[in-house]
């Protein structure tokens, strides 16, 4: 029995930040995110197919829009020089608190 996925805007909007949020931990892969994302969709009905795909653009637009936002204001922030980009083995090394 296949099982029933909701299409509501809440619902996608809900999967797609579990997905982000796996990322951001590590809990999972782009792979992982991806097949993760195929499974879902398979769910979905034929027939909410295309509703579905409206709202995960919808929220994958808004995030982006969002993210590009808050990297604008992190890295250019009015009347300050823009931040210093920093390596890989920084971004990922655990922050000191002072």
């Amino acid at each position: 029995m296949s099982q029933e996925i909701s299409v509501s805007f809440q619902a996608v909007k809900s999967k797609v930040y579990k997905l982000i949020d796996a990322a951001i931990e590590g809990d999972k892969t782009e792979a992982q995110i991806a097949e993760s994302l195929e499974r879902w969709w398979k769910h979905v009905h034929p027939a909410d197919r295309q509703v579905a795909q409206k709202y995960l653009l919808l929220v994958l637009e808004r995030s982006h829009a969002g993210l590009n936002a808050m990297a604008k204001a992190l890295f250019e922030p009015p009347g300050h020089p823009a931040m210093e980009p920093i390596s890989k083995a920084e971004a990922t090394r655990p922050a000191r608190l002072i």
